[in-house]
């Protein structure tokens, strides 16, 4: 078994596309964990959507193997015995504002983070969130300035920005390029002399902390977990403390690339337990697992609860499969902890479910993984988000969905949520960012250059204005070059209405969205100019509304297929053909009071795009 002095758990730390995952392969690599023939890149990256849209969506625990050389004056060969070996657990993190979740899980499972900084863009707003998030939990920090070899890698500014960041010295910053190879192993070595041994003591009660799960069909869900305390064995009997559920450990093992099983795992040490669990619910992230005969006294404080931002119905498409989508979800959940659900009815859409996710990117990824993992085609409602609505009497309810929604005339004041946004760009943008943020009703709070060419802004907007398109309309007015990161401050009161879509008089409550009052006849209008083109004629006429209350704001009209009824008459008195025509007239509006209107797919998605 591996000296606990020897172990180091570290995670890393950086924003999009700044080679995160391309330092992750170069470090397997370096350490031989991974053999050439094995090797591709964004290897940790084991989804199909993570290598088609090049971010890391979830975060993934591997170990190195990492033998350091030595060489003292009196030897010609380097030196490597059992002081010299060290095990290395790796989480890998997200770097999106979307999975933070994700990366907190890891930090709270490790004693240091790589903190990477990409050396022709410099800091980034997420990578200063994660950062932040990083020194709270007391991680270790070690700068790595990547990407040197590229031509427009401006070091010098950049290593300046990582020392006023977190105020270390030009030598502790680690020159690398993760494509190359460079500096790889000063890498490796700062994490051994840098990063602290896990403390904890291998003979007190077992004492580990859940931090993610995954469902295996042949074995059951897999619980991954960080040890603190105490030592576990196959064949131990083992209770999750939060769920109060005995366990006999059927597999226990370390986190390769493939899974290595093994007998014995003490303080320090990252792995997995089989243990034949087949009900999702029972594994709850942040959990503490301990001996049923030998129990620690307290639980781990494990991570805190998820608060999602945007909530959006799910429904599978073929009523039928409403069971297996409630399964799908529930196994999802076990491999995306900031995952909430629960049932939801639609009179449009039947039997589904209300979702909570972290954000736009969060719903359509979840969306995709349904799809591809599981196989089940879904319909997603139009995104919302929390408001708080008070009656007249002054009680308070949160509203996550517009179908929960009062009558505006028992409705008193709403309440919606407001964002502290931080933007970093370039000041030739400042301009069009304002005005971007404006449109979004945000107001600008401060403003300040971290460098020459590099300006830090400071927004309050309302968070159901940026759930859509903002962050793509603000990398296309930046040219790429801003960053987003966000967080809630707290609810203001706000002018906000609920419009409904009818369909020939029929309300659809799956269209209805709550918008502010200033562009609610902006977003009707575009609501049902869409709808139209994706909704097919009928054989009678179809109007769509969009209506705030019962006052209609914004009107299409699908017209009519129409039989050319009066083609037989050639000639004859116009009477004849008023009377063929009033009959058709008739039968299209009897037509119409007992029709129904078919809504493709393609409308409900054109509806998110809106």
């Amino acid at each position: 078994m591996m000296n606990q002095k020897n172990i180091r758990n570290f995670c890393i730390i950086a924003h999009i596309d700044h080679g995160k995952s391309t330092l992750a392969d170069r470090l397997l690599e370096f350490t031989g964990t991974i053999s050439k023939r094995e090797m591709q890149n964004q290897v940790l990256d084991d989804m199909d959507l993570e290598r088609e849209k090049g971010i890391t969506i979830k975060s993934h625990a591997i170990q190195l193997n990492y033998f350091r050389h030595i060489q003292t004056p009196s030897q010609t060969s380097d030196k490597i015995s059992d002081d010299n070996k060290y095990i290395l657990n790796l989480i890998d993190t997200p770097g999106h504002v979307d999975f933070s979740y994700e990366v907190s899980r890891s930090i709270a499972a490790c004693e240091g983070a790589l903190l990477v900084v990409d050396a022709t863009q410099g800091i980034q707003a997420q990578t200063i969130s994660n950062l932040y998030m990083a020194i709270d939990h007391g991680l270790e920090i070690i700068p790595v300035l990547n990407k040197i070899d590229l031509q427009n890698a401006v070091v010098d500014i950049v290593k300046q920005q990582i020392m006023d960041l977190i105020g270390c010295k030009d030598e502790d910053i680690i020159l690398a390029s993760a494509k190359t190879g460079i500096g790889v192993e000063d890498i490796l070595n700062a994490i051994v002399e840098r990063i602290p041994a896990p403390n904890g003591d291998p003979n007190e009660p077992l004492q580990a902390m859940i931090f993610d799960s995954v469902f295996n069909p042949y074995k059951g869900i897999e619980v991954y977990f960080r040890i603190f305390n105490g030592q576990i064995r196959t064949g131990d009997k083992v209770k999750f403390i939060n769920t109060n559920k005995e366990y006999d450990i059927n597999e226990l093992g370390i986190l390769k690339l493939q899974q290595q099983p093994c007998e014995v795992l003490s303080a320090g040490n990252v792995g997995y337990i089989v243990s034949g669990i087949k009900t999702a619910t029972e594994v709850k992230v942040g959990d503490t697992i301990t001996h049923v005969k030998n129990p620690c006294k307290d639980a781990i404080k494990g991570f805190s609860d998820v608060k999602p931002m945007v909530f959006a119905g799910i429904y599978p498409v073929d009523s039928t499969e409403y069971n297996l989508l409630r399964e799908a979800i529930e196994k999802l959940q076990l491999n995306d902890a900031a995952l909430v659900w629960t049932h939801e009815n639609s009179i449009a859409l039947g039997s589904g479910f209300r979702c909570g996710f972290l954000g736009m990117l969060h719903l359509e990824i979840t969306q995709e993984r349904l799809e591809r993992e599981f196989g089940i085609t879904v319909i997603s409602t139009a995104p919302s988000v929390e408001f708080h609505v008070y009656d007249h009497a002054g009680s308070m309810t949160v509203i996550d969905s517009p179908s929960k929604m009062p009558d505006p005339n028992y409705i008193s004041k709403i309440e919606e949520p407001l964002i502290k946004a931080q933007i970093i760009t370039k000041p030739d943008f400042i301009g069009n960012i304002i005005t971007l943020c404006s449109d979004k009703r945000g107001v600008l709070i401060s403003q300040n250059f971290l460098s020459q060419d590099r300006i830090e802004m400071f927004f309050n907007i309302p968070l159901v204005e940026i759930v859509f398109d903002f962050f793509d309309k603000l990398k296309s007015i930046s040219k790429g070059y801003a960053s987003l990161d966000y967080e809630v401050i707290g609810y203001q009161q706000s002018d906000m209405v609920r419009i409904d879509i009818l369909m020939n008089h029929d309300k659809v409550d799956a269209f209805s969205a709550i918008v502010h009052r200033s562009k609610a006849f902006t977003f009707g209008n575009s609501l049902c100019t869409k709808l139209k083109e994706f909704i097919p004629r009928q054989i009678f006429e179809v109007p769509i509304q969009a209506a705030i209350g019962a006052k209609v704001i914004a009107r299409e009209t699908i017209k009519a297929f129409r039989k050319d009824v009066i083609a037989k008459c050639y000639g004859g008195d116009i009477s004849r053909k008023r009377k063929l025509l009033e009959k058709q007239k008739k039968g299209k509006k009897r037509m119409k009071q007992i029709g129904n209107v078919e809504i493709p797919q393609e409308a409900f998605l054109a509806i998110l795009k809106v």
